[in-house]
């Protein structure tokens, strides 16, 4: 293994001072791989120099992670202090005490004594069981109901205060559902993860989170070639076979996947690709940290906007709702 000296991997500087890695490994393993495959590939990530892992409760690996992580920090592969973590609170731990229990329980599967980073997963109570079909709909849903959602936000505020939680955020939020929650939060969200990559840029959403001091992470930025069949639909676009992405990633002499993550860095979001196979961490990783991409070549991809939106949350959506549709308004 070459490893990468970790001070040299890019940064953003979040609203409140706070530091966080450009680049980090996502451990959503949907269908296709092990809690321990995961887990090994963060322990992997972690010895290579990546210090941004992004977890989630609903991923049901947590355990496992916590278990590599407790081993790397233990033996001296990296101090607890150099490491950013991610967790996020599902669906159906919205309610009142809910928020606190859940982040609890995250710490204690991770190993950890605080998170770096908690954000609300979905701006929905709506629950779905893990890896159940993209037809399925709970009759208990309902739409974006603010004083709801403040009832879990004045928890996540709880958390930082409590010492639990150094920073807190969103997921999946829209325009609309920000606004609300900027005007009443004691304390303001400092990033907002959401859906980027080449074929679904979101400039609106993105220009939006950016003005009012919300760092964007992109989850899928590469196109989530390996997403659940549940979140296929057969007018989806690849990214990383769009000619564009491929002449420039022939040009650098690197795969178009690294390309998208170039992309995405460069127009200033944090990413969180996902992979177990130790040579795409490795490319990952370095290629954020390589040779950029040109102004010119920034532009011809800011021109392959496809709108192509790959997760949907259709699972999440409420009687009487049109469509997905409705969950992005």
């Amino acid at each position: 293994m070459n490893k990468i000296n970790p001070v040299d991997v890019p940064i953003k500087v979040l609203s409140n001072g706070a530091k966080i890695p450009v680049i980090g490994l996502g451990t959503f393993g949907s269908d296709n791989y092990s809690n321990e495959q995961i887990a090994q590939a963060v322990k992997y990530a972690i010895e290579l120099g990546y210090r941004h892992i992004d977890c989630a409760s609903v991923y049901g690996n947590e355990k496992e992670i916590g278990s590599v992580l407790s081993e790397v920090v233990n033996n001296g592969t990296v101090k607890r202090d150099e490491l950013w973590i991610t967790s996020k609170v599902w669906n159906d731990m919205h309610s009142e005490g809910d928020v606190i229990k859940s982040c609890k329980q995250s710490l204690a599967d991770l190993q950890l004594d605080y998170l770096d980073l908690y954000l609300v997963h979905w701006p929905f109570p709506n629950y779905h069981a893990p890896g159940c079909d993209g037809d399925s709909r709970n009759p208990d849903s309902k739409p974006y109901i603010h004083e709801d959602y403040m009832v879990a936000w004045r928890q996540m505020e709880q958390l930082v205060e409590m010492g639990l939680v150094k920073n807190i955020g969103t997921s999946n939020m829209t325009i609309s559902k920000m606004e609300l929650l900027l005007k009443d939060a004691k304390i303001k969200p400092v990033v907002n993860e959401m859906e980027i990559h080449p074929h679904f840029q979101q400039p609106e959403l993105f220009n939006y989170m950016v003005a009012n001091k919300v760092v964007p992470i992109g989850f899928s930025p590469i196109g989530s070639p390996k997403r659940p069949e549940r979140d296929r639909s057969a007018d989806d676009t690849v990214d990383i076979e769009d000619p564009v992405m491929v002449k420039i990633a022939e040009r650098l002499g690197i795969h178009p996947a690294v390309v998208c993550l170039k992309w995405g860095v460069q127009r200033g979001e944090i990413v969180i690709p996902f992979s177990v196979t130790s040579s795409k961490i490795e490319s990952n990783i370095r290629g954020v940290m390589g040779d950029p991409i040109t102004d010119e070549e920034m532009e011809a991809i800011s021109k392959i906007d496809k709108q192509c939106r790959l997760i949907k949350g259709q699972v999440f959506l409420w009687e009487g709702a049109k469509g997905w549709e409705d969950l992005w308004e």
